[in-house]
C-alpha cells in the first residue's frame, strides 16, 4: 500500500490558500477515488468537522478503504460523554456507508487533559474495543501537545504537521519517541495549505515578514530544477519513521502531480527553510496577519 492518504476536507468545503475552484465536485471526488484505487492509495482522511466530505465519500462508495475520521469538540457541558462519542461515531459510519473505519482521532486533543478527557478516551477505546475502530489517537497542532498527554494516555495513532518549513516533529525529538513505542505518525500539511506550490508571484503580501524563506525557497528549486510538489513530498517520504503522509488535492489533476511526485526516487539534500514562527507554520493564525 502507498505511503500516501487522500485527504478530503477539499470533498466537504472550500480549503486551502491556494484553492481559487471552492469545494471539490463530485465528478472530480469520484475520479479521485478511483485514481487513489488504480495507484494503491488505499487509506482516505476525513472528519466530521469537514463541512459534506463524509457524505460526499458515503455516497461515492468508500468500502473498498481504510478511513481515519476525527471527533469534533466534545461540548464542554456534556452530561454524558460516552453516549455523545458513540451518537457522533455511529453518525459518521452511517454518513461514510460503513460499518467500520480504521482510525478515530480527537481533533482537538487538549480536551483529553479537561475535565472530560478520561471519559472521552475511555469511550473512544470501548469503541475499539467493540471491533468497529482499529487506532484511537489524536490530531495535533503542534508536537508540544504531547509533553502532558503521552504519559497519561496510550494511543495508537498520531497525525501531526510536518514540512519543509514546519520540522517541529523532528526537531523535538518526538517524532522517533512515536516511532519507538510503535505508535502510528501520519503527517499532514506537506504543502503548508498549498503555500509552497504557489508561484512566488503569487505568495500573498501578508508573507512577505518571511522573504527570506521564499527567496531561498525559489532559488533552490530553480538551481536543482527541481519541481515544488517533488520536493515537499520527497522530504517527509525521507524519514522513514513517518508512516504515512496525508495529501489534498483540489482536482484529478493535481493528484496526478501527487502521484507521480512520490513515485521520484532521486536523492535530494533538501534546502534549510526551518522556521518555528507559529504566526507561518500554523494556518489558524494567518487571519491574524
Amino acid at each position: 500500500m502507498s505511503r500516501l492518504i487522500l485527504g478530503t476536507v477539499q470533498f466537504g468545503m472550500s480549503y486551502g490558500i491556494a484553492n481559487h475552484t471552492g469545494k471539490v465536485s463530485n465528478n472530480q471526488s469520484r475520479g479521485m477515488l478511483n485514481l487513489c484505487r488504480d495507484n494503491n492509495i488505499g487509506m482516505i482522511d476525513t472528519a466530521i468537522a469537514y463541512g459534506e466530505s463524509e457524505k460526499c465519500l458515503g455516497e461515492l462508495g468508500v468500502n473498498s478503504f481504510k478511513i481515519v475520521t476525527k471527533l469534533p469538540s466534545v461540548p464542554y457541558n456534556c452530561k454524558d460523554v460516552s453516549i455523545w462519542v458513540e451518537d457522533q461515531f455511529n453518525e459518521s459510519l452511517l454518513r461514510l456507508g460503513v460499518n467500520s473505519v480504521y482510525g478515530l482521532l480527537l481533533h482537538r486533543s487538549e480536551q483529553l487533559l479537561e475535565k472530560n478527557g478520561q471519559a472521552i478516551y475511555k469511550a473512544m477505546q470501548s469503541l475499539k474495543e467493540s471491533g468497529k475502530v482499529e487506532k484511537v489517537g489524536i490530531s495535533i497542532y503542534s508536537p508540544n501537545e504531547l509533553d502532558k498527554i503521552f504519559h497519561l494516555y496510550d494511543l495508537d495513532l498520531i497525525q501531526s504537521p510536518f514540512n519543509l518549513i514546519d520540522q517541529r516533529l523532528f526537531k523535538t525529538g518526538w517524532m522517533d519517541r512515536l516511532h519507538n513505542k510503535n505508535i502510528e505518525i501520519n503527517t499532514r500539511s506537506v504543502f503548508l495549505q498549498g503555500l509552497l506550490l504557489m508561484a512566488q508571484a503569487d505568495i500573498p503580501i501578508k508573507f512577505s515578514q518571511w522573504s527570506s524563506i521564499w527567496t531561498k525557497w525559489y532559488k533552490w528549486l530553480n538551481e536543482n530544477d527541481i519541481l515544488a510538489v517533488d520536493a515537499c513530498l520527497a522530504y517527509p517520504m525521507s524519514f522513514s519513521q513517518i508512516n504515512r503522509v496525508v495529501v489534498g488535492a483540489d482536482n484529478i489533476s493535481q493528484l496526478k502531480q501527487i502521484i507521480k511526485a512520490v513515485s521520484i526516487k532521486s536523492p535530494i539534500k533538501f534546502p534549510n527553510l526551518e522556521n518555528g514562527d507559529e504566526a507561518l507554520i500554523n494556518p489558524s493564525n494567518w487571519s491574524k496577519l
